[in-house]
């Protein structure tokens, strides 16, 4: 069995068995928890009430926190030759059409997020067992399909990124960076936060939130009372 390092019992002693119901203390606990020598992201992890095998259960949607998350995305776009120039102008990457389709279809993925107009769409369907299990395929619900490209790539570059529970009803989403504030790490995990309570699926019956976690990449988990943001 493999034993524990010295830095993660000192971590485990300040967040075992410990509910902590002041976001302050416990973005603070978060942050001296953070130990490793490298600049560790920091993730919330919701576990919901929802089986999101039903439609009217499952959580899908888009946030933009107000301090970003610390990452510069590379976004592709996948539009007519005429809606380049606009693609361009709003800071796009890459910028293609059939072109970007072939270096796809050949497992040349060099972006974070792929927005495409609505008829491009067509021309994608083939390209879902590449992108799908990335989680790359544009879909309106989630804002990647769209006919205000400049507008709909701004707000991406401004730090909007989609989220969505996994099949087990749990979210698991970075909220920003160890080296971030402590004022700016709290108020991007309310806002993430409200987010999840806002699109609340509407199947959900009775109790949403089982159980809400926060931590570092190394770090331990540390739990936060149900009842912290009300």
């Amino acid at each position: 069995m493999r034993k524990l390092s010295r830095r993660q019992k000192e971590n485990k002693t300040k967040t075992k068995n410990i509910i902590y119901s002041s976001v302050e203390e416990a973005v603070t606990i978060l942050q001296e928890t953070a130990t490793a020598k490298f600049v560790e992201t920091v993730e919330l992890h919701a576990n919901l009430n929802i089986d999101p095998k039903y439609a009217d259960q499952q959580l899908r949607t888009t946030v933009t926190l107000p301090n970003g998350v610390g990452k510069q995305v590379i976004i592709a776009v996948l539009t007519n030759e005429e809606n380049f120039e606009e693609a361009r102008s709003a800071s796009a990457d890459i910028v293609g059409n059939d072109d970007l389709i072939e270096e796809i279809n050949q497992g040349n993925i060099k972006f974070d997020l792929l927005i495409a107009t609505p008829n491009m769409m067509p021309k994608l369907a083939k390209l879902g067992r590449v992108l799908g299990p990335k989680g790359l395929m544009p879909s309106p619900k989630s804002g990647t399909v769209s006919t205000t490209l400049q507008s709909t790539i701004t707000e991406f570059k401004k730090g909007k990124f989609e989220y969505k529970a996994d099949k087990t009803g749990i979210v698991h989403v970075s909220f920003g960076k160890s080296d971030f504030s402590a004022t700016e790490l709290a108020e991007n995990l309310e806002a993430l936060y409200r987010s999840i309570e806002q699109n609340r699926p509407s199947g959900v019956k009775g109790k949403y939130f089982k159980s809400l976690y926060i931590c570092s990449t190394m770090g331990p988990s540390i739990q936060l009372d149900l009842e912290m943001f009300d």
